[in-house]
C-alpha cells in the first residue's frame, strides 16, 4: 500500500534544482535527449525484444554489455550475470549504482516481439524493465556526450534476478562487491512516473511439499493423497487472520501434483508469497503456513482408510526473502529526487514497495525506485 512521507520545503527543492540546470554539462547532458528520443525508442524496442526469462538473462546482458561499451563506459559482465559499466568520477573511493534489472516475469518460449499501436508500443516486458533498460543507456549516451566528470564513481548497472524466484541476486551481488564505497543506488524500474519507492516491502517465497507413496485411484483408494492433505492445509492457511496495521498479506501463486487424473499423486506442491510491513508479522505468517501444512498432513493421514502403504511426508522450504528498510527523511537522495521532481515539473509520491532496492535499503544505504 502507497505511504506518504512528508516532503522537504520548497525553498531548498527549488535551490538544488536551479543549481543542477545551471550546471553547463547537466545542461548539455538534459537537452542530449530530445533529439535522441527515437533512438531511446529504439533501444527499448530492440532489448524488450531479446528474451530474458528468470535465470536466462545471458543474451540481454551481452547486448546492454555492448551498448555501456559503445557509450565509452569500461563495461564487464560479473560472475552472476550483472552488467556493469563504470564511469570514474573525482572521488573513486566513492560510488553511486544505477541500477535497471534485466529479467522479465515471463516464461521461455513467450512472444516478445514488439507491435506499435499509434504511439504506443506493446509487448511483454516493454515497461518492466525494457523501459528501465532503456532509460539506462540513454543516461549513460547523456553522461558520456555531455563529458560529465561525476564526483563520485558511477556505475551503469544491468542486474539479473530479480523477478519471482530470483532473490534479488543480482542486487546482492552488487552491494557484496562495493558495499565499502557504496553511497547511494537508483533503480530504473518501469514506466510510472508518479510514485517513489523509498521503502522497502519485506516479503518471503515459500514452498510446501507433500509426498506420499502414490497409487491407483481404483485399487489403492483410501491411501492417504498428498493434494488432499494439501487442499486441506490450503483451507487452514487461507483462513489466518492478518492485521491490517501493519500491511501483512498472503498469496497462493501456484500448486502443482500428479501426474493423471486416474492416479494418486506421490507429490503435491505449494508456493506462497507473503508480504509485510513489519518483519514480526512474516514470521508469524510463515510459522502459520507450517502448522497448516502440517495439520493437512495430519487430517489426511486420520482420515486415510488404509495406511499400511505408507504415510504422507512434508517440508516447507524458503525460495527468497526480501528484507526491509527504509529511506531516512533527511536523505540527501530523497532530497535529490524531490529537486528532480521539481525541474520537470512532476509531482511524485513516496511508496512502499518490493524491488531492487530492498538490499541497499536493508544495510541502511541510500536508495530508491
Amino acid at each position: 500500500m502507497p505511504v506518504r512521507s512528508a516532503a522537504p520545503s520548497h525553498a531548498p527543492r527549488q535551490a538544488q534544482g536551479s543549481r543542477l540546470s545551471d550546471n553547463a554539462r547537466v545542461r548539455a547532458a538534459l537537452d542530449w535527449f530530445t533529439p535522441n528520443i527515437s533512438w531511446v525508442n529504439d533501444q527499448q524496442v530492440r532489448i524488450t525484444e531479446i528474451p530474458a526469462p528468470p535465470f536466462q538473462e545471458a543474451q540481454r546482458a551481452a547486448a546492454v554489455k555492448e551498448s555501456l561499451a559503445e557509450a565509452g563506459l569500461t563495461a564487464q559482465i560479473d560472475k552472476t550475470g550483472n552488467v556493469i559499466g563504470e564511469l570514474r568520477g573525482v572521488n573513486e573511493k566513492e560510488v553511486v549504482a544505477i541500477a535497471a534489472h534485466l529479467d522479465t516475469v515471463f516464461p521461455p518460449g513467450t512472444d516478445v516481439k514488439v507491435h506499435l499501436e499509434g504511439s504506443r508500443m506493446a509487448a511483454p516486458g516493454i515497461s518492466d524493465n525494457g523501459t528501465g533498460v532503456a532509460a539506462l543507456l540513454a543516461l549513460a549516451r547523456a553522461v558520456q556526450f555531455a563529458h560529465i566528470k561525476p564526483q563520485r564513481t558511477i556505475l551503469f548497472v544491468g542486474d539479473v534476478g530479480e523477478e519471482g524466484e530470483g532473490n534479488l541476486r543480482g542486487m546482492r551481488a552488487i552491494v557484496d562487491a562495493y558495499r565499502a564505497k557504496l553511497k547511494a543506488v537508483v533503480v530504473l524500474d518501469g514506466s510510472g512516473t508518479d510514485h517513489v519507492t523509498t521503502k522497502a516491502l519485506a516479503s518471503r517465497r515459500l514452498e510446501a511439499l507433500i509426498t506420499g507413496p502414490g497409487g491407483h485411484s481404483w485399487s489403492d483408494f483410501g491411501m492417504p493423497n498428498p493434494i488432499n492433505a494439501l487442499v486441506r492445509a490450503s483451507v487452514r492457511f487461507i483462513n489466518t487472520r492478518v492485521p491490517v496495521s501493519p500491511r501483512t498479506t498472503f498469496n497462493i501463486g501456484q500448486i502443482e501434483g500428479g501426474t493423471s487424473v486416474n492416479s494418486i499423486p506421490y507429490e503435491a506442491t505449494l508456493k506462497v508469497d507473503i508480504r509485510s510491513e513489519s518483519e514480526d508479522e512474516l514470521t508469524k505468517l510463515e510459522s502459520a503456513l507450517r502448522d497448516s501444512i502440517a495439520a493437512g498432513v495430519r487430517d489426511e493421514m486420520e482420515s486415510a482408510r488404509d495406511r499400511s502403504k505408507g504415510k504422507l511426508e512434508w517440508k516447507v522450504e524458503l525460495l527468497g526473502s526480501r528484507p526491509g528498510g527504509e529511506l531516512k527523511r533527511d536523505s540527501p537522495l530523497l532530497a535529490a529526487l524531490h529537486a528532480a521532481d521539481e525541474f520537470v515539473g512532476n509531482q511524485s509520491r513516496v511508496e512502499r514497495s518490493s524491488t531492487d532496492a530492498n538490499i541497499p535499503l536493508s544495510l541502511g544505504i541510500d536508495a530508491a525506485m
